[in-house]
């Protein structure tokens, strides 16, 4: 009796870690796809020419809604995605000069993924640093007065 309980054990804890193993297997290949969409539709989004202001406001409202949809349904894949949209437009920024053109709504939306789109004229090379520094001296008060 001992041993069937025994081999009964061991042949669900063997069917429970299958299982558990492809789930796993299942999860990684749901990030990988979600991996892949981010890299995809940052590329597109950064080669995007609208026909139309209209068809350019409908377009970044339908991104914005896939992942707003997307952050509710699944946070873990939601950041998969943003990360990977995050290293596309981080690299087109670092290769992209005055040689590149985009309108205004495209620095609006690139802000959300790379910081350093916030600004209309980016610039690639480092920026000079100044220090600002304030010296106070105080100077002992000389009063006269009449007795």
């Amino acid at each position: 009796m001992k041993e069937i309980k025994t081999i009964l054990a061991i042949a669900f804890f063997g069917i429970i870690g299958t299982i558990n193993g492809q789930e796993a297997r299942i999860n990684q290949d749901k990030m990988a796809y979600y991996k892949e969409r981010g890299v995809e539709d940052g590329r597109f989004e950064l080669e995007f020419k609208a026909k139309s202001k209209a068809d350019e406001k409908a377009f970044w409202k339908e991104q914005q809604e896939y992942e707003k949809n997307l952050k509710k349904q699944n946070r873990k894949a939601y950041r998969v995605y943003i990360a990977s949209k995050q290293e596309i437009y981080a690299e087109h920024y670092h290769h992209c000069d005055a040689h590149c053109y985009h309108d205004d709504s495209f620095y609006h939306h690139a802000g959300y993924y790379y910081y350093g789109y916030e600004e209309r004229d980016y610039q690639t090379s480092p920026r000079s640093t100044s220090v600002n520094t304030q010296i106070r001296v105080n100077t002992p008060s000389v009063r006269l007065g009449v007795f």
